[in-house]
């Protein structure tokens, strides 16, 4: 056990900044060698469709996520983030939960936080958004049993935002968690992400938990959403807190300073309020981590409209994002790297809806064809 100790002490530590170099010039290396190798794809589809709608079409398909994928694999390889930690004294804690029209999933949320083995007192404020449903009545009984829950009953809907700027105002303790009100805590989700905020770099004010599919045996949407959030968010959220700039701290599961919330403001009121909430605290200079073993578990869309509408609040989202800070562009961090990425998207989506899709299909609309003819 000792050689081991000394062996994992005497490591040699690479600064951030040079894991940073390093997987970038491994991802340009792969882009060279991807670019070499699709010169008879582009040289053939060209013949096609025309030179440069071919480059578009192959750049958006395999060169730039090649890029994003070799700069990821290389930036993972190269995480070596301290073990967490037990503290000496952990400190108490504020979570808010937003709920609109969850009567379904609501008791189950708090049962997950009662579960919880965290070693400080608790203080949990749901904010009933103006429920249609039996969501405030639910809360009100469970207050009963949970001496660590509160009601702050709104009663018109104002939207997320100001749900949880409402419940921000009633925080009584220096750390705030948030909690969706379909989602369920893992029993060491609370201990494991206030250990990792603890003995994070001193300047970070947020922590982004890890988002987990529960519903994942519903039907086939959900289990491809199952490995999105695992292997593509959750993947994408550890490198993005390597270099210091996770860029959304998830309204789902996340950790925050108080004191950094009121000093940008709190929530904007928006789709995408998480987002910019995240993107405010950056541009103020603070880091934003992630907590790969501080899970919850949430439920995903289950149909193609509830899919499509989810992923439509998480574009807009991002647009909000651009609109109010715009200047994040200009940061000099590494995080802006991942920022510049959100504006290559447009293009990516574009190529594989007009290019993978419809080559996807080719074979059928040629034989299609030569039938009619």
């Amino acid at each position: 056990m000792t050689e081991v100790g000394n062996a994992a002490s005497s490591r040699i530590y690479i600064p951030v900044r040079i894991k940073f170099v390093i997987a970038l010039c491994i991802a340009i290396g792969w882009t060279a060698f991807s670019v070499w190798l699709a010169q008879t794809w582009v040289s053939e589809l060209g013949a096609r469709i025309g030179t440069v709608p071919a480059i578009l079409l192959v750049g958006g398909i395999a060169i730039v996520p090649g890029f994003m994928n070799a700069f990821l694999i290389a930036s993972l390889t190269l995480d070596r983030r301290p073990a967490r930690r037990s503290l000496d004294i952990y400190p108490p804690l504020t979570i808010l939960i937003a709920a609109y029209d969850e009567e379904s999933s609501i008791l189950d949320t708090l049962a997950g936080i009662e579960h919880q083995d965290y070693p400080a007192p608790l203080q949990v404020i749901v904010i009933n958004d103006g429920s249609r449903d039996r969501t405030a009545g639910l809360v009100r009984e469970a207050e009963t049993r949970y001496p660590w829950l509160r009601l702050l009953d709104i009663p018109r809907n104002g939207g997320k935002a100001r749900a949880l700027n409402e419940g921000l105002k009633l925080a009584s303790h220096e750390l705030v968690v948030t909690v969706d009100a379909d989602s369920y805590l893992h029993r060491k989700a609370l201990t494991s992400i206030v250990e990792r905020y603890r003995q994070d770099p001193p300047d970070t004010r947020a922590v982004a938990g890890k988002i987990l599919v529960r519903n994942s045996r519903k039907n086939w949407l959900t289990r491809c959403q199952e490995w999105d959030y695992f292997q593509g968010i959750a993947a994408i959220k550890r490198m993005q807190s390597l270099y210091h700039g996770t860029l959304v701290a998830q309204g789902a599961f996340s950790l925050y300073d108080r004191n950094a919330l009121i000093e940008v403001g709190g929530w904007a009121e928006c789709v995408g309020e998480d987002i910019v909430l995240t993107w405010a605290l950056l541009k103020a200079g603070y880091r934003i981590g992630h907590c790969e073993d501080a899970c919850i578990f949430t439920n995903v869309p289950e149909n193609a409209r509830q899919f499509v509408r989810q992923r439509q609040r998480w574009a807009r989202g991002m647009m909000e994002a651009f609109r109010q800070h715009p200047d994040i562009l200009l940061t000099p961090r590494l995080s802006t790297f991942f920022v510049y990425w959100n504006l290559l998207y447009p293009w990516l989506d574009l190529a594989f809806t007009l290019g993978f899709c419809r080559g996807s299909c080719w074979p059928c609309s040629a034989a299609t064809g030569l039938q009619d003819r």
